[in-house]
């Protein structure tokens, strides 16, 4: 299979990618750089520059694509949301998925399927322990705006006949990035805990199945749409705490209060002290099997040389 990926060089990219080309896929990778930096991937992969907010030459690589796989996006939690950093959080969603459809528009021979990210922002700023699945509708916070914005804009390629794929993502945890690279040494350095009350829900994913599901949504032509990649056991952020705690052999009572994440985040903060009870339904539908379907283990196998006794 030819995949073309963006965002192949984040957290969850080089995952996707390395996994790609373990199977015998033939992986380009869309980069910003000319040259991609030492180590950035395995061997085989193809690398292309683009700039995903102008049209150019690039869209032409989309062309001969079996799949499209689009991870790029700005950071958008655990920032202010200053009108600057809400302009760059959208705009690099919606416009950089805009172009990759002209693309996909324009090309003499167009993807079968296109995967793009979300997240389960979708659902808006909740605290309560009501279930959602992908059924459930959007909510009206900025979050929930981009992700509608950002899944409208990927829609477009269903007019071409194309297999549309909307991958949203809990909270990712894995080695060398994401969540796990900010609070391990927080907990490490004894001063770990729930944020606000705790009690807000806590969607969580390990890296490996989010890379099950992505080659999932590659692979199987009976899904598309809207797809929660969340594990089917979903906790509070107290729990959270609790069992990175219980990992690491560290307490886990050091709670960072929301008036003082509020404070330093100001909006930000919400999506820190809210969560969403998403639940994966479509991939258990179509048969995804979660290889950590539970967080300590999901834990365990990521922190084994992170614990102390």
């Amino acid at each position: 299979m030819r995949v073309l990926v963006t965002g192949g060089t984040g957290f969850i990219g080089r995952a996707l990618v390395r996994a790609l080309v373990a199977r015998g896929d033939r992986v380009t990778v869309f980069t910003r750089r000319a040259q991609p930096a030492a180590g950035s991937g395995p061997e085989g992969v193809v690398w292309e520059t683009w700039d995903p907010g102008r049209e150019g030459e690039w869209q032409r690589v989309v062309s001969g694509q079996d799949g499209v796989v689009h991870l790029a996006g700005e950071m958008a939690v655990g920032r202010r949301f200053t009108a600057r950093v809400r302009e760059a959080i959208l705009a690099s969603r919606v416009e950089s998925t805009t172009r990759l459809v002209t693309a996909i528009e324009r090309a003499t021979a167009r993807p079968r399927v296109f995967v793009c990210a979300s997240g389960v922002g979708y659902y808006g700023t909740h605290t309560g322990e009501a279930p959602l699945d992908e059924s459930a509708p959007p909510g009206d916070d900025f979050l929930a705006q981009v992700c509608v914005a950002w899944e409208a804009a990927a829609q477009g390629a269903e007019q071409l006949g194309v297999r549309v794929v909307r991958t949203r993502f809990g909270l990712v945890l894995g080695k060398n990035g994401g969540a796990l690279t900010r609070l391990v040494p927080i907990f490490r350095a004894f001063a770990g805990g729930p944020l606000g009350s705790g009690r807000q829900p806590q969607p969580w994913v390990h890296l490996d199945d989010v890379v099950g599901a992505l080659m999932k949504a590659l692979d199987d032509v009976a899904l598309s749409g809207a797809v929660n990649v969340t594990a089917p056991n979903p906790v509070s952020n107290a729990e959270l705490s609790r069992a990175l705690g219980a990992v690491l052999h560290r307490p886990s009572a050091l709670r960072a209060p929301a008036f003082a994440l509020r404070a330093l985040f100001g909006e930000g903060a919400e999506p820190l002290l809210t969560g969403q009870h998403a639940l994966p339904r479509a991939l258990e539908r179509h048969g995804y099997v979660f290889r950590f379907p539970e967080l300590e283990p999901a834990l365990r196998d990521l922190l084994a040389a992170d614990r102390e006794p």
